[in-house]
């Protein structure tokens, strides 16, 4: 797991083909990521909620406040993923996308500063990015075979492709032929690992791969909603036993008293297995 597996492509590519393969990737999660703003109006809907949002607050939040709000959105909905309840589906997701992380910037860095081995590159990078590969692979695997919603609750078979699924799988192909190339070698298995990743990079447009770059955004969002009272138009969390929330909201001791029963747990009567 110490031998860049890209140094044997010199016998049959040249380093500077595969520098402009990366670059050519690259290009294409920016345009694809273009792409899908302007065709899911994802951007714009963002705008229009947030000015909605703007109009409909009661109070404002501060450049502290926000900054405060930004930090805890970093820290919580980015780095470790703490909006899943379920930890066997949160643990997955950290492990797809710490491994991700780590396989593309390792892959960057192998290819553009240590294109031959006349440059060697040192072991710890290459077995960072096997280790990357590997955190993507398990992860993935485990999300797909047991995780997955429509699989553990729905009666969906594994199987079951459809074109949401083209990121996980595509990804799953990346970082599996990725791992086989390398500890196998041959051309099929690298033809294999470089169409799986034109697919993985070239298809923002119907993957969920955009959805990484917007999640923090709306998770911010949803935290500024709350600070200044706009709450996407939702009512607060009342206690319905209040009188000043029974007198503005009559309809509540005429049907249910003035004394509402506790109406129990909802959602939260079972443990999160599905999200």
């Amino acid at each position: 797991m110490t031998s860049n597996p890209f140094y044997d492509l010199s016998e049959f590519i040249t380093p500077l083909a595969i520098q402009i393969y990366v670059v050519l990737m690259f290009l294409m999660v920016i345009g694809g990521t273009i792409l899908d703003t302007v065709h899911k109006k994802s951007a714009k809907y963002f705008f229009e909620n947030a000015k909605k949002a703007e109009a409909a607050a009661t109070r404002t939040v501060s450049s502290g406040e926000r900054t405060s709000l930004l930090v805890k959105t970093v820290a919580n909905e980015v780095l470790t993923s703490s909006e899943f309840a379920n930890p066997q589906r949160r643990l997955s997701h950290l492990m797809l996308m710490y491994g991700f992380i780590t396989f593309i910037v390792a892959t960057a860095i192998m290819v553009f500063a240590y294109p031959t081995a006349a440059d060697p590159a040192p072991a710890t990078l290459v077995l960072l990015w096997h280790l990357g590969a590997l955190s993507v692979a398990v992860g993935g695997y485990w999300f797909w075979f047991f995780i997955r919603c429509d699989v553990s609750s729905e009666g969906v078979k594994w199987y079951d492709l459809r074109q949401a699924d083209i990121f996980i799988v595509s990804l799953l192909m990346t970082t599996t032929f990725a791992l086989l190339w390398s500890f196998i070698g041959g051309t099929l298995l690298f033809a294999i690992f470089i169409l799986a990743t034109t697919v993985l990079f070239s298809t923002l447009l119907w993957s969920k791969f955009a959805h990484m770059f917007f999640k923090p955004a709306a998770a911010y969002q949803k935290k500024i909603t709350k600070a200044d009272g706009s709450r996407e138009n939702l009512p607060d969390d009342y206690d319905l036993t209040d009188p000043s929330v029974q007198a503005k909201y009559p309809d509540i001791p005429e049907y249910m008293g003035t004394n509402p029963p506790y109406m129990g747990l909802g959602i939260k009567r079972e443990a999160p297995r599905h999200f």
